[in-house]
């Protein structure tokens, strides 16, 4: 059987873009709830510390690993070396934690940050563009690679690498140095087909978000006047098994080219409505059953 594991993003309980959307607890709650909730790994976020002298026994309590953990790259900009020299503490940390990677975020001229950038501004590049994109974030993957811990690249509503045409434009031109993060929510917002999306790229897909988002939301946006922050706060994401992606047949179509790895809930809400014990348990119980279904046991 295919083994996998279920991690949980810290954005469930404290959102790093919008402090607003964020429950007031510490760490150490937030990694107790999500223990509780079925989870043995985080993603890392805000109130993480990054010295795994302090952060390893706090996790250790809970029984939880680091899962992953976002990077805020400017690869774009074409300063491959000032990105080395960011990352180097983040990498020390998730070598010493064991992390299965770290995920690579492009936020170079995108909009997912700033409110006043409605979703139809985001950032286009050319084909031209995205070959000298993608050829530089393969040598800086590989570099990372080549350091012990390789990167997973989250295409990003609001960013470069959006849209399933320009998800297909970077997988095209890029190399197996930069490996895939699957996100079923953040391509089903940008009107992709997931499962399409999963044929085409499977062989690069190391690592696995599994975000759910409510389609009535989704497309009542006026993305010309509305930003992506608008559409979190409107509720546009949440977890498996109370939105409208079919995760069944996403985790079935992983299993079927032989994906193990981390499925991770990342579902940012405002927490005083989506209590997050609550919607990680809810997010938790569907993916153990799809997963499941597909064949997988989750260790």
């Amino acid at each position: 059987m295919l083994k996998a594991k279920l991690g949980i993003s810290p954005i469930c309980w404290w959102n790093d873009d919008l402090v607003e959307l964020s429950d007031d607890v510490s760490l150490e709650e937030c990694l107790r709830q999500a223990s509780v909730a079925g989870y043995t790994g985080m993603e890392t976020g805000r109130r993480f510390p990054m010295d795994w002298a302090e952060l390893g026994p706090i996790l250790k309590a809970h029984n939880m690993s680091v899962c992953g953990g976002w990077f805020s790259g400017t690869i774009l900009e074409g300063d491959i070396e000032e990105n080395k020299a960011r990352i180097q503490a983040q990498m020390a940390l998730f070598k010493a934690a064991g992390a299965p990677c770290i995920v690579y975020g492009e936020v170079a001229r995108s909009i997912q940050g700033d409110r006043s950038k409605p979703l139809a501004t985001k950032p286009r590049l050319d084909e031209d563009q995205m070959r000298i994109y993608a050829r530089n974030m393969t040598t800086f993957g590989e570099w990372c690679a080549e350091q012990g811990m390789p990167l997973s690249y989250h295409h990003h509503m609001a960013a470069v690498v959006e849209t399933e045409a320009e998800l297909d434009l970077f997988m095209k031109h890029s190399g197996a140095g930069i490996p895939l993060l699957f996100d079923a929510g953040h391509l089903a917002f940008a009107g992709g087909d997931c499962l399409r999306a999963i044929d085409n790229h499977h062989k690069r897909i190391t690592h696995v978000h599994t975000k759910d988002i409510r389609r009535a939301v989704v497309d009542s946006l006026d993305r010309t006047k509305e930003s992506f922050l608008d559409a979190v706060m409107k509720g546009a994401f949440t977890v498996p098994g109370d939105g409208s992606l079919d995760f069944e047949a996403i985790v079935k179509r992983l299993a079927s080219y032989g994906y193990e790895g981390w499925f991770v809930v990342e579902a940012e809400q405002d927490p005083k409505k989506a209590p997050p014990l609550e919607w990680s348990t809810k997010g938790n119980k569907e993916l153990h059953r799809v997963m499941q279904a597909a064949g997988y046991t989750v260790v």
